[in-house]
């Protein structure tokens, strides 16, 4: 994101930590969305449709977890560091402007 929109929001460097975080939590969520709904449906071509859509999921997620932890804002092996980083993001969540 620009530099420019990056100060007129007031959040700075944590625009793209926060887009990737969210886009991270949206992506487990149509995970288990989707597994969901493959257990529910009774078609065999649903289910064979949604089994697609749930590995095109999967692999979403995880190129989004990989990019995350490339940049250092996801840490899933190291606890400290990702308490660290949910602690420091909080703070800076706290200082926003309100709108």
């Amino acid at each position: 994101m620009n530099e420019f929109i990056q100060n007129m929001t007031g959040m700075g460097a944590m625009t793209e930590q926060v887009i990737a975080t969210d886009f991270l939590i949206t992506a487990k969520t149509g995970v288990k969305n989707i597994a969901t709904a493959i257990t529910e449906t009774t078609s065999p071509e649903v289910r064979d449709t949604l089994k697609q859509y749930l590995n095109d999921a999967i692999e979403t997620h995880e190129q989004i977890t990989n990019y995350m932890i490339s940049k250092g804002y996801y840490h899933p092996e190291n606890i400290s560091a990702q308490i660290n980083t949910d602690m420091k993001a909080s703070e800076t969540a706290k200082d926003l402007p309100q709108i």
